[in-house]
């Protein structure tokens, strides 16, 4: 389901509570990505977006992705509990629209050199932008698919070489059927990311290459990183933006 963000110049997917399932800026506008460099803790990571949309003479409403990184993945209370304050920072904000977060996500957990507590790696945000190509950001997709009316983890407890090929396809439908609904495609992608542990190589050329076309012409970043809650294993998200800035952050 597509609904408008006019506050925000985007449109997007109505996801579940804690994120949107995809954003694309509306005409007249693009998206930029700002990465936070190191990341920030939380508190101080929701002042810096902030600083840096006021500096950008943009609203908060402008504000259309944050990607986060946690110490270790959750059970799923905890992953609810996590979820709760961040949910009421952007109400507090006044972002929700039709009662839905408009809000894109990415959230993952790093394997080695973990995080000591949840910060925020980067946020994404509209600007105005005079015949701007279109510009959009897709969550991060973990391999829970709906079969037979229940949500599920799909090959669950499986990291045989066979179980994370049925995991992997799930994203990339999930994502693709995303981007579909968005109205834009896999060859407008500027970034592509791939979090998981486990060896994957094996499924670059018979699976995610032919999945993603031309997409593959700017690369696949694999992070050594996990999914957010116990039990998952794969995650990918992309976007297409018209700028990155590095946000150092120094004090």
């Amino acid at each position: 389901m597509i609904i408008e963000n006019a506050a925000g110049n985007c449109s997007f997917i109505r996801g579940i509570g804690p994120f949107s399932a995809g954003v694309r800026a509306s005409a007249g506008y693009t998206i930029v990505h700002a990465r936070f460099h190191p990341s920030v803790p939380l508190a101080k990571g929701y002042d810096l977006i902030e600083q840096e949309l006021r500096k950008a003479n943009r609203p908060i409403n402008a504000l259309c992705g944050i990607q986060l990184r946690v110490p270790k993945p959750f059970s799923r209370a905890g992953f609810d509990e996590f979820n709760r304050p961040y949910i009421e920072k952007l109400r507090g904000w006044g972002l929700e629209v039709q009662g839905a977060n408009p809000v894109t996500r990415t959230n993952v957990t790093y394997e080695v050199n973990a995080v000591f507590e949840p910060v925020i790696a980067g946020f994404f945000y509209t600007v105005s932008s005079a015949n701007a190509r279109p510009t959009w950001i897709i969550s991060g997709v973990p391999e829970i698919a709906s079969r037979d009316g229940a949500v599920q983890i799909v090959a669950a407890n499986d990291t045989s070489l066979e179980g994370l090929r049925q995991k992997t396809e799930c994203v990339l439908q999930i994502i693709s059927r995303h981007i579909a609904e968005l109205g834009v495609s896999w060859s407008q992608a500027t970034t592509v990311n791939l979090y998981a542990i486990h060896d994957l190589h094996p499924l670059l050329t018979s699976t995610i290459l032919p999945a993603i076309g031309d997409a593959s012409q700017v690369g696949v970043t694999w992070h050594h990183a996990r999914p957010p809650v116990s039990g998952l294993e794969i995650e990918i998200d992309a976007w297409s933006v018209a700028r990155e800035d590095i946000v150092g952050n120094q004090g």
